[in-house]
């Protein structure tokens, strides 16, 4: 059961950015986002994840702007919504809200802030993934949430049948092969750090849940993120998703790099280095 409901949540995946302009979201800019993103192929999308600014977008701006992704990709298009919090009735809150929606997954994160034992972690995704009939991806992502799933975790919450698989982003190999033991091929094995991916799913991993898939999608599509390599690295000088919405703002794709507080746009060193190699590389 598990492997049939996730079984579209394969290649490259967009962690879509939110475009905002004078405090409110830019829908125009929005739209060339989405369009310039199918056009190179890619293969899914998350909405609300952390490169969406999830924290800093709430209440009907969430329905509306899933809404709009939806009007403009079609039903067939796999649309996954970030719903995780450090609160486990809000995410089952959250989680309930988008399977109204529609959407076809969940990306649920590590709860932050409270560190919780595994115990605790196993009951939260088991108390949310019981919530819903959609499929749910773990986030594993330590460097946000200071808590790591552990492999025994991990293994007793994909037995569950609508746990289908984990967005791992320590960048940890190693671990992710473990996963794979410990869970078996049907559980989907999606990486969440653009630096080790090619690498990733030249070992099983069956694709990546990205950031720079925005500025370079037919790269991360043929594994050929290597010759950008120095790009890659800078488009995380400063917390995602400051430094790509600064480049996506260079590449004409959307209007304003403007953040919600409290994070706030690129610093001018950070500009110059990024601005610098994207050239080089031929993004500009």
């Amino acid at each position: 059961m598990a492997a049939q409901l996730g079984h579209q949540f394969r290649g490259i995946i967009t962690a879509l950015a939110t475009p905002f302009l004078n405090g409110q979201v830019d829908y125009e800019s929005l739209g060339r986002l989405v369009e310039w993103q199918t056009s190179q192929g890619v293969d899914g999308f998350v909405v609300h994840g952390t490169t969406g600014e999830s924290p800093t977008v709430e209440g009907e701006e969430r329905f509306k702007i899933y809404s709009f992704i939806r009007s403009r990709v079609g039903r067939d298009f796999p649309l996954i919504v970030g719903t995780g919090t450090n609160s486990t009735a809000h995410t089952i809150q959250l989680s309930k809200e988008a399977e109204s929606w529609g959407a076809d997954g969940l990306l649920v994160v590590v709860p932050y802030y409270n560190k919780p034992p595994q115990a605790g972690l196993l009951e939260h995704f088991k108390s949310v993934a019981s919530s819903v009939s959609v499929p749910i991806l773990l986030y594993n992502v330590p460097g946000r949430t200071i808590t790591s799933l552990g492999v025994e975790t991990i293994q007793k919450l994909s037995l569950h049948p609508r746990i289908v698989g984990i967005k791992e982003a320590t960048g940890d190999l190693k671990f992710a092969q473990e996963i794979r033991k410990a869970c078996g091929e049907k559980f989907t094995l999606l990486s969440g750090d653009d630096g080790t991916a090619d690498d990733f799913q030249r070992q099983g991993g069956q694709g990546v849940i990205s950031v720079t898939s925005h500025v370079i999608p037919k790269a991360m599509k043929n594994l050929e993120t290597g010759r950008y390599q120095e790009v890659v690295d800078l488009l995380f000088v400063e917390a995602n998703p400051i430094p790509l919405k600064m480049a996506l703002y260079w590449m004409k794709i959307i209007a304003s790099p403007e953040m919600r507080l409290p994070l706030v746009p690129l610093s001018e060193p950070a500009q110059e280095k990024l601005k610098a190699a994207m050239a080089k590389a031929g993004l500009l």
